[in-house]
């Protein structure tokens, strides 16, 4: 054999590292490169479950009440192999619930408990979730045995839920539903720090000012979810640190009311865990070896034994009754002087002053053995801080409101990231309609369509301004936490109509002629939007000599102003859209970024993606009219001129000053059209360029029309959950 060819004695036959890495080769030669992995992470290659699985219609079937027995019974079971506190896992599985649910951030609506996603890295190994993974280990039995209808998701936060019960909360209710994913999340940003717990410097603008907090973030650390424990920095400062927690808090939709009951009830069970030396715990689940089984976090002076238990290196408990729901949080925090101290694992901590042996809390393991309770910087916060000493002072003054308001907020922290309540499921699902979860009333469905798109058709409105609207009340969905959307109309109200991406001018024209359709209908004007859009579509792609019938179900309903919280859906604005070819202002992420963002959160693929794009080029809506982008002499006919000029090389492409570009004829150098990034992206990139040129095909004229509806359609009624309920 050949010796350039011969493998080497003890050489790796596989190329090494080359197809099992977990690395991008095009970001790593190339790191401008358009990645376009988030548009692909949870598709039918990475589901194990059957094509025809019906989750939904799956968790309908479980045995609810067998299922919140079962995990009931498991708070008291304790395992040698990691001992419950107290013989009690109450405090560990709220912990796994909250720390779930407490990724989530209202900015984008990232994160959070709806996906199962702290299975995976990097949350399974975030300084912030140690020894979680023992926790979901213990509900391993219960998901095996209720098996594909109750989601990882479902489960870690129903252990929460059962946690309180068993310790006497009632609580708000449940709403099964989740559907798990089967990888990392490709799409959330954590922040750009490469080490753990890295000082808070790097994500604010200016730490004294906790609101220049980068966005979309909203914890103080890469590796926590919320502010660090010990103080700003690890510097113990209580008022500082209410600072933060007041910003953190409200970047994950809670008001000071419910930021100061969940940090009291969360701490009214349970117990933290740094009795030991730090440097003998081992690294986190996903850099340990083999034989750890996706454990990390091992301990050598555990002894199986709950005392020596290992999490966050703080120690102790906060009240006298770990395991009960009671108002102890409150006494041992008011009745009782604190100093600064330091944990066995060395972590700065506050303990009472005085304290009679009586109110401290036993020994987890040896009942004869007491110990002083403990306060975090940020518990201390709720003293120091005069805004919620007030409300802590009002919740010990009436223990029935205090634990309604913990259970209000701990629901709304565990489900916040469904969307509407069409999504929940089960006997437990609150009658109350709250305003976070943005209700809206059924629609009716009984009007004729066909007369209202002719009544439509004669208000003279062209088919750029009824696809335009449309879109603009469809692209507001999020499917990271199934916000927004076209169901609603919320796009008449404040404050989406005074948006500048929805163009106030044009959308309160066209509002006001669509508003006496809807009426003389009786149609609500959610649909009536919608159904614009399609009568818009119909006509241009008449116009192009093609034939095709836009799908539409009725049944949208319209929000009041008292059904929506405009704070709230502030965050909601879009600050670009690259299927209109808008951006608000110059931002340090490219237009083609924003717009695989946008995307995403419409849950688009990268082909469904670029034949909106195009389609939308060539029918005319851009933003203000602006003419970057339509390659087409046929504005307003659904032609695939867009991705035929793109490709077209009798062009040239040339850039300009104002960062925008000339298409020019490649013989004449005459200017045929212009661009920005975001249209050009489509010939650049090479697999988008793929998908154009599918679409520049001379026989995909039909196929271009057929997906873009397709694509059309499942915008318009990404937000449709009742639908599947």
């Amino acid at each position: 054999m050949d010796g350039n060819n011969a493998t080497p004695t003890g050489g790796c036959p596989v190329m090494h590292g080359g197809n099992t890495s977990g690395g991008n080769p095009v970001k790593k030669w190339w790191p401008n490169a358009l990645n376009l992995d988030i548009l692909h992470q949870h598709d039918a290659r990475t589901d194990p479950m059957d094509a025809d699985y019906d989750h939904r219609a799956a968790v309908k079937a479980l045995d609810f009440d067998a299922v919140k027995a079962d995990v009931e019974a498991l708070m008291t079971e304790s395992q040698d192999w990691w001992p419950a506190d107290w013989g009690h896992y109450g405090g560990l599985m709220i912990r796994l619930a909250w720390h779930s649910a407490g990724s989530y951030r209202l900015s984008d609506g990232r994160g959070g408990a709806g996906s199962g996603n702290i299975r995976f890295a990097p949350l399974n190994s975030w300084p912030d979730n140690a020894s979680l993974d023992k926790a979901r280990r213990l509900l391993w039995p219960v998901k095996k045995k209720y098996g594909n209808a109750l989601s990882w998701a479902d489960l870690i936060i129903l252990a929460g839920n059962m946690a309180y019960e068993s310790m006497g909360l009632k609580t708000f209710g449940f709403g099964f539903g989740r559907a798990d994913i089967w990888g990392p999340e490709k799409d959330v940003y954590w922040g750009s720090e490469t080490a753990w717990l890295a000082p808070s410097e790097n994500r604010y603008g200016d730490l004294d000012q906790p609101s220049t907090l980068e966005n979309p973030l909203a914890a103080v650390h890469m590796g926590l979810i919320y502010v660090n424990p010990e103080g700003v920095n690890g510097q113990p400062d209580p008022a500082r640190t209410a600072l933060h927690v007041r910003e953190t808090f409200a970047r994950m939709a809670m008001n000071d009311e419910e930021t100061a009951a969940l940090t009291a009830g969360g701490h009214t069970v349970g117990k933290a865990h740094g009795r030991g030396d730090i440097d003998n715990i081992g690294v986190e689940p996903e850099g340990g070896g083999y034989e750890l089984q996706g454990f990390g976090w091992a301990n050598a002076g555990h002894d199986a034994k709950a005392t020596n238990a290992f999490t966050s290196g703080i120690e102790g408990a906060w009240t006298t009754k770990p395991t009960q729901w009671d108002m102890g949080f409150f006494d041992m925090l008011f009745d009782h002087e604190w100093e600064l101290t330091k944990s066995p694992a060395g972590a700065w901590q506050w303990q009472p002053v005085d304290i009679d042996e009586a109110d401290m809390p036993v020994d987890t393991t040896d009942p004869s053995i007491r110990h002083k309770p403990m306060m975090t910087d940020a518990d201390m916060a709720m003293k120091v801080d005069p805004i919620y000493n007030e409300i802590c002072q009002k919740f010990r003054a009436d223990p029935a409101y205090f634990a309604d308001t913990f259970a209000r907020a701990w629901f709304k922290l565990t489900h916040r990231d469904m969307g509407p309540k069409a999504n929940y499921i089960g006997p437990d699902v609150p009658a109350e309609d709250l305003i976070w979860q943005d209700p809206i009333p059924a629609g009716p469905t009984g009007y004729d369509v066909d007369a209202v798109k002719a009544a439509i058709a004669d208000t003279g409105l062209s088919a750029a301004d009824m696809i335009a609207t449309a879109w603009d009340s469809a692209r507001t969905f999020r499917g990271s936490d199934m916000r927004g959307g076209a169901n609603g109309a919320r796009i008449r109200l404040a404050p989406q109509k005074d948006w500048a991406g929805n163009e106030p001018d044009r959308l309160a024209r066209v509002l006001s002629a669509l508003e006496p359709v809807a009426v003389a209908a009786g149609a609500s004007l959610a649909d009536v939007i919608v159904l614009a859009g399609t009568v818009g579509l119909e006509q241009s792609i008449a116009a192009a000599g093609q034939t095709a019938s836009v799908p539409f179900t009725p049944g949208r309903g319209d929000a009041t102003e008292a059904q929506t919280d405009a704070d709230s859906f502030s965050v909601l604005e879009p600050v670009a859209d690259g299927f209109r070819n808008w951006v608000k202002k110059d931002y340090a992420v490219s237009p083609e970024e924003m717009l695989l963002d946008r995307a995403q959160l419409l849950g688009l693929t990268a082909a469904e993606m670029t034949v909106l794009l195009g389609g939308l080029r060539v029918l005319g809506v851009n933003h203000g009219g602006a003419a970057h982008g339509v390659f087409t002499d046929r504005v307003g006919q659904l032609t695939p001129d867009f991705f035929v000029n793109l490709t077209d090389m009798s062009n040239s492409w040339h850039p300009v000053a104002d960062g925008t570009y000339e298409i020019r004829d490649r013989k004449t150098g005459a200017v045929k059209w212009t661009a920005t990034s975001a249209d050009l992206v489509f010939g650049s990139n090479s697999v988008l360029r793929a998908y154009a040129e599918v679409y520049a095909q001379d026989d995909n004229g039909a196929k271009f029309v057929r997906d873009f509806v397709a694509a059309w359609n499942k915008v318009m009624n990404a937000d449709r959950f009742d639908l599947a309920a």
